[in-house]
C-alpha cells in the first residue's frame, strides 16, 4: 500500500470513529487503478412520489400574486367575464388600441374545465372579435374534438386582446398592459387544466424565456393550475411535422381532465 492510501485509509477511519459517515475504500475494477472510491451512507433525497400513469415530470410554477378584496383596480373589481370584456373594450392602455378594429377578448361557459390561450387576435379575429378562427380556429376544433372536448365547452383566448400590427409578435410593454385581464379571467373561470399555445402564452404564462421546446412534455402550475405547453396551431399549418407532438401533448391535458 502506497504512503498516500494508507495516510488517506488512516484519516478515513479517524472520522469514522468520530461519528463520520462510513467510507468504503474499493479498488477500481482495472488492476492498475487504485484511486479509493469512497462513498458515504448520506440519505438520498426525498423520492416525490409516483406519478399518475401517462403523465410527464413536473415543471415551472408561477405563482403571481391576486389583487386584494380592496383593489380599487377595475380589473379586480370584475366579477363576471362579461365585465372583463367591457374592460377590454375600453382599453386604451397600449398602443395596440390605435388599429384594431375589434377587441377580442376571448369565449367560452364561464364553467370551462379547460382554458386555450393564444399569442395574440389575427386579421379575421380583429374583423369579427372572436378568438381562433380561420384556418387555424379550425384546426384547434379539430384538436379539441381529437380529444373529445368540443370547443363550445372551452374557453378560448388570448395573451393580448388586440390584433398586433401585421399579425407581429406583442411586445412586452402590450403584453404587460394586457395580461391582468387574462389574469383575472383565470381568476373568475378556475379551470382545471390551461393549454398554452405558442410561446408568447408558454412563456407568459410561466414568466419565463425557455423556448417551447424546452418546456413541453411538463406539467408546469400557474397558480396551482397544471399547464401544458404545445404548437400554436398557426405553426402546425406551416409546419406539419409539429401535429403529432402536438397530440401528444393535449392528450396529456386530457388524461389531467379525467384525472
Amino acid at each position: 500500500m502506497s504512503d498516500s492510501r494508507a495516510l488517506a485509509k488512516t484519516y478515513l477511519e479517524q472520522q469514522r470513529l468520530l461519528g463520520g459517515d462510513a467510507v468504503i475504500l474499493e479498488r477500481g475494477p482495472g488492476t492498475g487503478d487504485r484511486s479509493p472510491r469512497i462513498t458515504t451512507d448520506a440519505p438520498a433525497p426525498p423520492d416525490p412520489g409516483p406519478r399518475a400513469p401517462g403523465l410527464p415530470p413536473p415543471g415551472l410554477t408561477f405563482d403571481p400574486p391576486s389583487g386584494d378584496l380592496f383593489a380599487t383596480d377595475p380589473v379586480q373589481q370584475a366579477r363576471t367575464l362579461a365585465d372583463v370584456a367591457a374592460l377590454v373594450a375600453e382599453c386604451t392602455k397600449c398602443r395596440l388600441c390605435e388599429s384594431r378594429a375589434r377587441t377580442v377578448p376571448g369565449e367560452g361557459p364561464g364553467d370551462a374545465r379547460l382554458v386555450v390561450i393564444g399569442e395574440g387576435p389575427g386579421r379575421t379575429e380583429d374583423e369579427t372579435g372572436r378568438p381562433f378562427v380561420g384556418k387555424a380556429g379550425e384546426l384547434l376544433t379539430k384538436i379539441l374534438g381529437a380529444i373529445d372536448f368540443p370547443r363550445e365547452q372551452v374557453f378560448i383566448c388570448n395573451v393580448v386582446k388586440c390584433r398586433p400590427p401585421e399579425n407581429r409578435l406583442p411586445q412586452y410593454d402590450e403584453i404587460a398592459a394586457c395580461v391582468p385581464y387574462l389574469f383575472r379571467q383565470l381568476e373568475i373561470l378556475a379551470p382545471k387544466v390551461i393549454l398554452a399555445m405558442g410561446g408568447t402564452a408558454a412563456q407568459t404564462m410561466l414568466n419565463t424565456k425557455q423556448s417551447l421546446g424546452a418546456l413541453r412534455n411538463q406539467v408546469h402550475r400557474f397558480r396551482g393550475i397544471p399547464v401544458i405547453v404545445t404548437y400554436h396551431p398557426a405553426a402546425l399549418l406551416r409546419n406539419p411535422n409539429w401535429k403529432r407532438p402536438t397530440w401528444d401533448d393535449v392528450r396529456i391535458a386530457r388524461r389531467l381532465l379525467d384525472a
